[in-house]
């Protein structure tokens, strides 16, 4: 027996398929605690309550919500307070065109994100968590990005032929360079190594990620600024401060200049229908 989803009416519907091929409404059966379970061993659903009763609890959780959204303001407002460090290194990467230096990964953006993509030299894959987190992202949201003066790149200490292969498998068009031969990724804490003096990873020493092995690559995104012909390092986030979808506004918040605070492109705005389509709706949103 298998299930399978179908749109009925707009709402989802989950249909049984027997041994024998039929096809049959599943109705989910009161458990012994008197809630229902999707199927044997399965996590039980939610309770079922008159409509009044729900909105009793929906409202008690959007308190929570509210609570949690202005966090997170004040929370991205002291992220855009951060210092940041000049950049004193001449980091090189290979890209498709040859080699580049990090500033040429800004294009005419004053903001950078890299995407620090898990995928060693001797790898013939990237990792499977970010290859999803590649497969979410759209042409239309890196033109956003690039709207609001911030361009975004992947960077993988793989050789650039082992990327450019496994881009091509997968048909991606974002950029994606290579910092193989460089010390791009251990200056960042996305590759640890035992010949590295010091291994940390998230802010901490974390020996212990090798797990026995000599190098072991790790998630994270950070982000530059470039002001003045010089490129400062404003931020970056290890482990689950990666656990974020791709959208616009959650990926520029990580960002010195925020989602609201690019002057160029509030310009433009001001001057068209651009803010239609990607301002940030007000606080009385939510």
């Amino acid at each position: 027996m298998s299930g399978l989803l179908r749109n009925r009416d707009h709402q989802v519907q989950l249909l049984l398929v027997t041994a024998d091929h039929r096809v049959t409404d599943f109705v989910p059966e009161p458990h012994s605690d008197g809630r229902r379970h999707c199927g044997p061993g399965a996590v039980a659903l939610p309770e079922v309550v008159p409509r009044e009763q729900w909105l009793e609890a929906r409202l008690r959780l959007l308190a929570e919500e509210k609570k949690e959204t202005r966090r997170r303001d004040a929370l991205n407002t002291a992220r855009r307070g951060l210092p940041m460090v000049r950049i004193e290194r001449e980091y090189v990467l290979e890209g498709p065109q040859g080699p580049v230096a990090l500033a040429g990964l800004f294009g005419d953006s004053s903001q950078l994100i890299i995407q620090h993509v898990m995928f060693g030299p001797d790898w013939d894959a990237a990792c499977p968590f970010c290859t999803n987190f590649i497969d979410e992202l759209s042409d239309g949201l890196l033109a956003h990005l690039r709207a609001r003066e911030t361009a975004f790149a992947l960077v993988s200490r793989a050789p650039l032929a082992k990327i450019e292969a496994y881009r091509t498998r997968k048909g991606w068009t974002v950029p994606w360079y290579s910092s193989y031969g460089s010390d791009f990724n251990y200056d960042f804490q996305v590759s640890l190594d035992q010949s590295v003096p010091q291994v940390h990873y998230n802010y901490r020493p974390a020996p212990d990620l090798l797990g026995g092995e000599r190098s072991a690559e790790m998630p994270g995104t950070s982000c530059f600024l470039r002001d003045d012909g010089e490129i400062f390092h404003t931020y970056s986030t290890y482990g689950r401060g990666n656990e974020y979808a791709p959208s616009l506004y959650k990926m520029l918040d990580l960002t010195a200049l925020g989602a609201a605070r690019q002057p160029r492109a509030a310009a433009r705005a001001a001057r068209g229908p651009w803010m239609l389509l990607t301002g940030r709706a007000g606080p009385a949103s939510r």
